[in-house]
């Protein structure tokens, strides 16, 4: 069997660069968790950033275009957003007590005092580690809600005299003398109100690695995909998806092994030993720059009317309309991106399953990744050239209304696995190989990177910075059941709009799979083809 090491090398390259991201990308939110960032905060992250990358990838795509550094370009962002998200693992974490668990049982609320508040103030004042949150507690037949300050000199936060006292003892109508007898209560605090980290050192490092991180890995990867339909040539979209897959693979391999080395190395710390990442994000990235610098980068020369040809792309109403839908996509892929885990967990609490929602939780990335993902980024050119672009596109809408609907009627956390197993590949896999390999279609000759960084940020810029925004705000407003419910409804009407627009004007204005005969106009024709003299 003849080996296309073109193909070969795009790859590897895909494997070991996205594999890089995957060891920590999935980590991100969770250290930022250990420092004591709330996920309100992280949420405001989550939709500033797909702006900054938009901004990025339509710059950094239109120089790649024009320069002559192209692959110079390349390399470094790739080796950026490696850095700088293996980076943030290393920041240090703030004074005072981490909360490991959120479920203490056996409290003994009455061995508890209240908390001093003139000398509780000016600790909170003085950020020395002093760290409050908000508990609800049940104590046989009572429940009631109220705060513990957990004291500074300490790792973990435990509940006992030594180490907690009561807030607000005087705002609840529970008198202490009602629960004295009780000393067997179940108490569930939040996490922590530590708005000291705003001003650490630590939290502003945080950020500025995740965005550097994030601009650049978004870039890189857009740019990635221009490379690969270069490689692929002219009429050769439809194999994107078996190219594609092997950036999934990676992420999935990577996560799941970074993860396990992480608990490995730490035994039973509180504070997670994060060297094994540094260790494998080095080793992918070493492989990943070899892999770059032997890849040859085929991208067109840079058309000295890129500005120009991109717009007028985007003057054709079909264009403007599928765009449009594509930002749609990216708003619903939000809801799983920013939200699922967290509705997972949601869930556990609610149906008794906390002791194994983390298992739950590593059971359905590997499901979406192996189970899912690979499978239809594999099939994505034969689906594509059976059913074509636009009703691939509107399938990829009714499978994400279905996802995010059984997803809001499972009984159990465990429900969930196997609806990502089944879903994942056909809502996000399916739907980004027809969203990069139609715009690859359509996009005028030497503006491919530009192009394409347009509709991804478009994608996961505009669409999940709308999307983290307005599902923040649901979440907030009516919890998690009616949110993934509200997202449904907006993915069918999202598929039956587009249906209606595609079979009444689309179809007849754009570019299919089936029918991939570039016709020329008439002026166009004339100036690159001889006419006989007459």
């Amino acid at each position: 069997m003849k080996i296309n090491y073109g193909h070969l090398r795009i790859k590897a390259h895909y494997f070991f660069y996205v594999a890089s991201a995957g060891t920590t990308f999935p980590y991100i939110p969770v250290y930022g968790k250990q420092l004591g960032i709330s996920p309100l905060v992280v949420g405001i992250i989550g939709t500033i950033f797909p702006i900054l990358g938009l901004i990025a990838k339509l710059i950094l795509g239109f120089i790649t275009d024009y320069s002559q550094w192209r692959k110079f370009i390349f390399i470094a962002l790739n080796a950026l957003s490696s850095c700088s998200y293996v980076s943030i693992f290393f920041l240090p974490s703030l004074p005072g007590p981490t909360l490991l668990d959120h479920h203490f049982q056996n409290i003994s609320y009455a061995s508890l005092s209240q908390c001093e508040m003139k000398f509780h103030a000016s600790a909170i004042a003085s950020c020395n580690g002093t760290k409050d949150t908000a508990c609800r507690w049940i104590c046989n037949d009572i429940n009631f809600s109220m705060g513990l300050s957990f004291h500074p000199d300490q790792q973990r936060a435990i509940i006992s005299p030594d180490t907690a006292c009561l807030l607000n003892v005087n705002e609840t109508s529970l008198s202490q003398e009602n629960v004295t007898n009780n000393y067997n209560c179940e108490v569930t605090c939040d996490n922590f109100k530590d708005e000291c980290v705003y001003t650490s050192v630590s939290f502003w490092s945080y950020i500025l690695l995740w965005s550097f991180g994030e601009t650049s890995f978004g870039t890189c990867l857009s740019i990635s995909d221009a490379v690969c339909f270069r490689i692929l040539g002219q009429g050769k979209q439809l194999k994107f998806g078996k190219q594609r897959l092997w950036a999934t693979m990676g992420y999935g391999i990577a996560a799941c092994l970074s993860g396990y080395m992480v608990d490995l190395w730490s035994q039973d710390e509180i504070h997670k030993n994060y060297t094994p990442m540094l260790i494998l994000v080095l080793i992918f990235i070493c492989i990943d720059l070899i892999c770059c610098i032997k890849l040859q980068i085929p991208l067109e020369k840079g058309s000295a009317t890129i500005l120009k040809d991109v717009f007028t792309l985007l003057k054709s109403k079909s264009i403007i309309i599928f765009l449009c839908f594509v930002a749609f996509a990216g708003i619903q892929y939000t809801i799983k991106r920013n939200f699922l885990l967290w509705y997972l967990e949601d869930l556990a609490v609610a149906t008794g399953y906390m002791n194994k929602v983390k298992l739950i939780e590593g059971l359905v990335i590997a499901a979406e990744t192996f189970g899912g993902e690979v499978v239809f980024l594999f099939f994505s050119g034969k689906i594509l050239q059976k059913f074509g672009y636009g009703y691939t596109f509107i399938f990829c809408f009714v499978c994400s209304s279905l996802r995010l609907a059984l997803v809001s009627l499972s009984p159990t956390p465990w429900w969930i696995v196997p609806i990502e197993l089944i879903l994942q590949g056909p809502s996000y896999a399916l739907c980004l190989a027809t969203i990069v390999a139609y715009m690859n279609v359509v996009t005028p000759p030497g503006a491919s990177a530009t192009v394409q960084a347009l509709v991804q940020g478009i994608y996961d810029g505009f669409g999940i910075s709308v999307g983290s925004l307005i599902g923040g705000i649901l979440y907030k407003t009516f919890g998690g059941t009616i949110t993934m419910r509200i997202f449904s409804v907006f993915a069918a009407l999202s598929a039956l709009t587009y249906f209606i627009l595609y079979i009444s004007y689309i179809k007849h204005k754009t570019t299919d799979s089936r029918n991939n005969v570039e016709w020329e106009t008439p002026d166009d024709a004339h100036r690159h083809c001889v006419v006989a003299e007459t």
